[in-house]
């Protein structure tokens, strides 16, 4: 036996049963956690192989495990923490399992706040929106580019102030300023034409793109991978597809729930089981094949329609998660 599943022993409730298969068997406390009616028939099931732990709900399909050499992860502490185990208990035993893997005493790892130095967008950019762009007369060819490449996306200058650059380098890209408590900390500068690099980005460790304009009244907040979906529908992106614990904080910390919509594409796929393991909420809409993401929803439906099949779509329970990616992602 291991300090785990003793502690694991402790919080299990009084009423449950040992079938001939090996699995202890009770009333699994994952199911209203994941959208689920409160599961009455003894569907969670914890089996012990050796060291090794398991627990599945046979309802909602909530899994977590345990073995030696690992350290407790996301979805074991929530279950204890489904099964009543206090914080503080969560904690310590984590901490225990961590120095039993190490053998050397640790500290208590915290996810400290991101802190965003203030940087430049790239050399002589200026906002879209102001008008000595026409002044002499014609304008660039480069920026009625970028004017046509806004249209057909369905961005206007109204919405976020987007930049331009005469540059080598930059003129032929729409430039997107990434805001922190109202400085700019970095930008993407998306190519317009047929270059191969589609994004110029400088970003810092734990950003997450558009966070100042999640307003308070908001029930929920919508995480997408990038910024310019992001700005369709009025919610925020990684700038990439993958969620670090630092982003994690941020997003937490606006005390409203996440509604994830991932790309059709294997980032998303991954993005899909990332945000499971958060506990967030993931929108895979009814949109017909060929729609890809927002971008693509947003320019066939509008913005609208976009914004009410993303709400209207969001699961929590990880077995209907999983249940519709299969259908997402083909």
């Amino acid at each position: 036996m291991s300090i785990v599943s003793d502690v694991l022993t402790v919080y299990l409730p009084a009423k449950r049963k040992t079938t001939p298969s090996g699995w202890t068997s009770f009333n699994a406390p994952c199911c209203v956690h994941n959208n689920e009616n409160a599961d009455t028939r003894g569907r969670g099931g914890v089996i012990y192989e050796g060291d090794v732990i398991s627990y599945h709900c046979f309802n909602c399909g909530y899994k977590a495990s345990w073995q030696p050499g690992r350290n407790l992860s996301y979805k074991f502490k929530k279950l204890l923490e489904w099964l009543n185990a206090p914080d503080a208990d969560i904690t310590k035993l984590a901490l225990d399992v961590m120095r039993e893997n190490e053998g050397v005493e640790v500290q208590q790892h915290r996810v400290e706040l991101p802190e965003f130095a203030t940087t430049q967008l790239p050399e002589g950019a200026e906002p879209l929106s102001k008008h000595q762009w026409a002044e002499a007369g014609h304008l660039d060819e480069n920026i009625v580019r970028v004017f046509q490449y806004m249209l057909e996306r369905n961005l206007s200058i109204e919405d976020t102030e987007y930049y331009w650059s005469p540059k080598l380098g930059y003129r032929d890209r729409i430039i997107i300023p990434f805001y922190y408590e109202g400085r700019i900390v970095g930008y993407t500068a998306r190519t317009v034409g047929d270059n191969r690099v589609k994004y110029l980005t400088d970003s810092q460790p734990g950003f997450v793109f558009n966070l100042d304009e999640q307003r308070h009244n908001k029930v929920f907040t919508i995480l997408c991978e990038g910024p310019i979906a992001a700005l369709h529908i009025d919610g925020c992106a990684l700038t990439g597809s993958d969620i670090n614990d630092a982003q994690a904080l941020l997003l937490n910390r606006l005390g409203k729930d996440i509604y994830v919509v991932p790309d059709r594409d294997r980032a998303g796929a991954k993005l899909v089981e990332q945000a499971i393991d958060r506990g967030w909420h993931v929108s895979m809409p009814d949109w017909d094949i060929g729609i890809n993401d927002i971008g693509d929803a947003v320019a066939k439906y509008g913005r609208l329609y976009t914004l009410y099949s993303i709400a209207n779509s969001a699961e929590s329970s990880p077995l209907k998660i999983r249940l519709r990616a299969k259908k997402w992602f083909t």
